[in-house]
């Protein structure tokens, strides 16, 4: 079973999210902060990361940053899951090292594929 870390500091978006993985045959572990996400991805090693950019104490692009600087986390799949719908944003965020890239309000009817095209295919329950 493939282990999520979610990094997403709104309560509501947490639990969305947490239950379509879990549903999806996901297994979920959660951060709501940057920095313990930060924490959590490099001492779980989980197998890919949902991440929130608007965080409450740095925000998603720092995340993504130190999570990179760290040779057993680099290659984790890094999905950003964001309200930044402005023009621009999605590229910026690919190009910055975010293998994917989700927009908030998100569709529970897409969200499981989306994450299967970054992450390699569906999960087996």
């Amino acid at each position: 079973m493939k282990t999520a870390l979610i990094i997403e500091d709104n309560p509501d978006n947490m639990v969305l999210i947490m239950r379509l993985l879990e549903k999806a045959g996901y297994k979920t572990i959660q951060a709501i902060t940057g920095m313990e996400g930060v924490e959590m991805a490099v001492h779980n090693a989980p197998d890919f990361i949902i991440l929130d950019i608007q965080l409450p104490d740095i925000d998603g692009r720092e995340v993504l940053v130190r999570i990179r600087s760290f040779e057993v986390a680099a290659s984790i799949p890094i999905i950003a899951m964001t309200s930044y719908a402005m023009s621009g944003d999605r590229e910026k965020l690919l190009a910055a090292g975010c293998d994917g890239y989700i927009e908030k309000p998100i569709d529970p009817m897409r969200v499981i594929s989306q994450i299967q095209q970054v992450t390699g295919g569906a999960e087996q329950a």
